[in-house]
């Protein structure tokens, strides 16, 4: 077969039967909650992966989000910023269909079912893990009758901006076709039973599938140079990872409430854990917008010390230490030098450049612009990380974690640092491009961090100035006690500097600050509820203070809501804590995953998706909850745990 090239010529093109195609929500709710009924909601995407990289997949087949080879390499499929002109790979029902959709047990082997007039298939989508590369498989089934299949691959490396050369051949020595794309140091090669063609930068196809019949068809990125790969055994690639996702599910320890859930929030943070490096993304994507149409539009693809230190904690209270000793080595690599040089956040291999720039080229997520990637909060200085760095540490060594020589002088050498500049201002963990500021979520994890370096040298005779750093813990908490609390309202306060309150209060209990039943605990506990509370679920801060240095709003951040769980179970609140849970478990979509924020009055998800802050919030719900059921969270003097 001769070579196929495509022209390099972009057709605007519409597609007026994508929202018929999903079959899972009215076109007026669509409508109504976005402004335009293109706009695929947040809640209507599903998520594949294979520990180095997602794709996002809507329920009507359009994989819309795939950044190759990592996390945070260029998207060569990002409609979902912009249109199907900005890269995407759509197989689904060339009719209206009613869609059904659900994960093969405990894997992210998504299996969605399209019922048309005419019949049922059955898409089977995954990328296959631990294979060493980096593939997407798409398998279409027939089940009952006929159905027609429409088919649309769209390449556009750089974040839907560049066009690649795409050339059609017979791989050399091997007996399949291919379509290959490329474009610098980027190739894509999609194989299938029957592969789409090619007109105006576009490939496209219909085909039928009847019952008993099946399409197969593989996506591999490979670097551009090198020779085209063989291609899978499918069979076997979809054996392999649903035996290696099912093991390492089968790990879990937890048996309390909510436990489906949080299984799968702990295979999503699984998901968003870089295996090859080590480093935990906060999120698969960037610039979902906190609000559509507005800027707070952010790039999530990197590794927080903070999100990733509270994953751990959530890997180690469900039984997953191995993951604490990946995670301390890639915390090794990434800090090492000078403790003066630590930073909030890195890429996932570690390294530290993160310079923010916006795509103009992209309108952005329900026309929210700009599309940023890249994040200038690497630069701020956040006093509460260490803290979390030190709490998941300490719990690794609580659960079994050897201790490592390098790893505690790192930590020593980090507290150290801490111990020179505790009482400076901070942006805080909200990263507020405002003002910097003596918050009091910041001061607490800095107590936090002088409470571990303690009881590391008390509880597993390690070597540090510990007289000193029991000095500095001593001043830091009646400083916080003096300044950060209110005692005409009977609340803590968001800054020395106000009477604001803030959703990372609730902390305070669960860090051990103080006992969950302190009467500033429940008072700070009423604040919240009196002047957080959105529509029953919890703001991160009033924006209206000013205190971020953004234009516009936000929606209830979920993290904060199970933190208020957290807070309730502890407090001896079970009614509350129930109701609440139930409501915000509610909010999870068809396939278990949720975004970063949540608009009750359009009941939409939004904020970049699936976000971790929010799984690993769940997760310590849901063991603040069991552990309330199992001592009565209401007694005195009861242990409060170190993380979720």
């Amino acid at each position: 077969m001769g070579t196929e090239v495509t022209p390099f010529m972009l057709s605007v093109t519409t597609d007026s039967r994508r929202i018929a195609a999903a079959g899972a929500r009215p076109d007026s709710r669509r409508s109504t909650a976005y402004g335009d009924p293109m706009v695929t909601p947040i809640e209507d995407y599903a998520v594949l992966g294979d520990t180095e990289t997602v794709a996002l997949v809507s329920r009507e087949g359009s994989i819309d989000w795939l950044c190759l080879p990592r996390f945070d390499s260029p998207a060569c499929f990002a409609a979902l910023l912009g249109t199907p002109e900005h890269g995407r790979w759509l197989i689904g029902p060339a009719e209206p269909a009613t869609t059904t959709r659900r994960y093969l047990e405990e894997t992210f082997i998504l299996e969605t079912v399209h019922e048309t007039p005419s019949g049922r298939v059955r898409v089977t989508d995954l990328m296959p893990v631990g294979d060493g590369r980096s593939d997407v498989i798409r398998r279409v089934e027939g089940l009952d009758g006929t159905v027609r299949m429409r088919h649309e691959w769209v390449v556009r490396f750089g974040y839907g901006k560049v066009r690649p050369w795409v050339s059609r051949s017979p791989v050399h020595h091997h007996d399949d076709d291919v379509i290959a794309a490329i474009a610098g140091p980027d190739m894509l090669v999609l194989r299938g039973d029957r592969l789409p063609h090619g007109e105006d930068g576009h490939h496209r196809d219909e085909f039928e599938v009847s019952a008993g019949e099946t399409v197969t068809f593989t996506l591999t990125w490979f670097e551009s140079w090198r020779d085209i790969p063989p291609a899978l055994d499918v069979d076997e690639q979809v054996a392999s990872t649903r035996r290696r996702t099912d093991a390492w599910a089968d790990r879990c320890t937890y048996e309390g409430p909510y436990r489906d859930q949080v299984v799968r929030s702990l295979l999503t943070l699984r998901l968003l854990t870089d295996t090859r490096f080590g480093g935990i993304v906060a999120a698969a994507t960037t610039s979902l917008p906190e609000d559509p149409g507005g800027q707070r539009n952010w790039d999530y693809r990197y590794c927080w010390l903070r999100d990733a230190s509270l994953t751990l904690e959530a890997f180690l209270a469900c039984g997953y230490v191995a993951e604490a000793r990946v995670w301390r080595n890639w915390l090794l690599r990434a800090v090492a030098g000078d403790p003066q040089d630590l930073q909030i956040m890195y890429r996932v291999d570690g390294s530290r450049e993160l310079p923010e720039r916006e795509l103009d080229h992209l309108p952005g997520y329900a026309g929210s612009s700009p599309v940023r990637v890249g994040n200038d909060a690497v630069s701020q200085r956040q006093m509460d990380v260490l803290g979390e760095v030190m709490i998941a540490l300490h719990e690794a060594r609580a659960r079994g974690l050897e201790t490592d020589g390098e790893a505690w002088a790192m930590q020593l050498a980090l507290v150290n640092e801490l111990a020179d500049h505790w009482d400076e201002p901070d942006n805080g963990l909200w990263e507020v491009r405002g003002p910097q500021r003596h918050f009091t979520h910041s001061r607490v994890m800095v107590w936090a961090a002088f409470d571990r370096a303690v009881r590391a040298v008390e509880e597993n005779d390690l070597d540090g100035p510990v007289d000193r750093w029991r000095d500095l813990r001593d001043r830091v908490k009646a400083e916080v006690l003096e300044k950060g609390f209110d005692e005409q309202r009977n609340t803590f306060t968001q800054h020395y500097d106000t009477s604001e309150v803030d959703a990372s209060l609730l902390l305070i209990p669960i860090v051990g600050f103080l006992p969950p039943d302190d009467e500033r605990v429940l008072g700070t506990i009423a604040a919240v509820e009196r002047d957080l509370l959105s529509d029953g679920l919890v703001l991160r801060y009033r924006t209206q203070s000013g205190v971020d240095g953004l234009p516009g709003d936000e929606h209830p951040f979920l993290a904060c809501s199970w933190w208020l769980v957290s807070a309730y179970a502890m407090a001896g609140m079970p009614d509350k804590a129930q109701a609440l849970m139930d409501r915000l478990v509610g909010l999870l979509n068809d396939v278990g995953l949720v975004s970063e924020e949540y608009d009750p009055q359009h009941e939409r998800m939004v904020g970049n998706f699936p976000q971790a802050f929010s799984h690993l919030t769940l997760i310590g719900a849901a063991h603040a909850m069991a552990q309330a059921q199992r001592t009565g969270a209401s007694s005195s003097g009861q242990q409060i745990p170190s993380g979720p």
